[in-house]
């Protein structure tokens, strides 16, 4: 079950915000469709919305609009993730659009892949991994990073069990991450974000692994919680990788320079069609936070596993 696909000039990708529940493919047939679509995280996770704003530049090409202005307003679209530029550049500086963008839909997979196969190496038998947010297959064309890194311990025959944060507030580690850890049979629970720390200390967590939106100099950008979950792991000495391409790296920056998206209140407020809290009340909703070089035993990457930018 791919998290995407490219069929008679259109493309299709798995409106994630209907998961666990229903999985319906959503059709794009113009950039905007695709930039909507990015906005509304019907499409989410780093490496998949690089290669979906690869193909909505296709989408403006194939329509004869001016491609250069099109992949400007899929740039805006999200603003933290450096995926989305990056793939947008590179289709747009290619001969042929769509040649590039299906070259980049089977790039990511190998890539996954060999994130998997490196990250298992630190993965021993009988670990329990906490993860947060969903840097899998969903976050991607197909595989995952984070938990591409815990399947590939577990079809390499470790006996692993994990933990995922829910991921407040849109519920990414709840939804989607035991959604996945489910379909391929590995023993998974489910723990409220707060509870992060508690299991560390109870010394349930063996190691944690999650995802980048950005890796520059500094530090990792990562779903908001993130922080909380490393500055508990460093405390209890338990080791925090992050898995991610190339491709989520900025290395002329400093990650804290990058703009944290800012989301609506209404995220927040609500929990599902539920009101939680008074009406009137002011929210800050942050997308992301920076995890800090020090935090960050090592990143894996499809080459290999590195130290983080300092």
């Amino acid at each position: 079950m791919k998290t995407m696909y490219w069929k008679d000039n259109k493309l299709f990708l798995i409106d994630q915000t209907l998961l666990p529940d229903e999985i319906i493919y959503h059709e794009c047939k113009t950039y905007k469709d695709v930039i909507s679509a990015i906005k509304t995280m019907k499409v989410r996770g780093a490496p998949a919305i690089g290669v979906a704003a690869a193909f909505g530049v296709v989408l403006a090409d194939i329509s004869g609009e001016d491609i250069l202005k099109a992949g400007a307003e899929i740039k805006d679209a999200r603003p933290t993730a450096v995926n989305l530029a990056w793939a947008v550049d590179r289709v747009l500086n290619s001969k042929s659009p769509l040649d590039e963008a299906l070259i980049m839909y089977d790039e990511d997979v190998k890539t996954n892949m060999a994130i998997g196969r490196n990250g298992s190496e630190i993965i021993e038998d009988g670990d329990t991994i906490l993860t947060h947010c969903n840097a899998g297959a969903l976050a991607c064309v197909d595989y995952g990073t984070a938990l591409g890194v815990l399947r590939a311990a577990h079809d390499d025959g470790k006996n692993i069990k994990v933990i995922c944060d829910e991921t407040r507030p849109l519920c990414q580690g709840a939804r989607l991450s035991v959604f996945e850890m489910q379909q391929e049979n590995i023993p998974v629970k489910l723990a409220v974000d707060s509870a992060a720390g508690h299991l560390m200390q109870k010394g349930m967590v063996n190691k944690v692994v999650v995802g980048a939106d950005r890796v520059a100099k500094g530090g990792v950008a990562n779903k908001i919680g993130s922080l909380m979950v490393a500055l508990a792991a460093k405390r209890f000495n338990i080791p925090f990788y992050v898995a991610a391409p190339k491709s989520t790296f900025d290395s002329e920056n400093s990650i804290y320079d990058v703009e944290i998206e800012e989301r609506d209140a209404d995220e927040v407020i609500y929990f599902g069609n539920s009101r939680v809290a008074p009406e009137g009340t002011e929210v800050e909703n942050p997308a992301f936070d920076i995890i800090p070089s020090d935090l960050i035993t090592g990143i894996i990457t499809e080459e290999g596993i590195i130290k983080p930018f300092q």
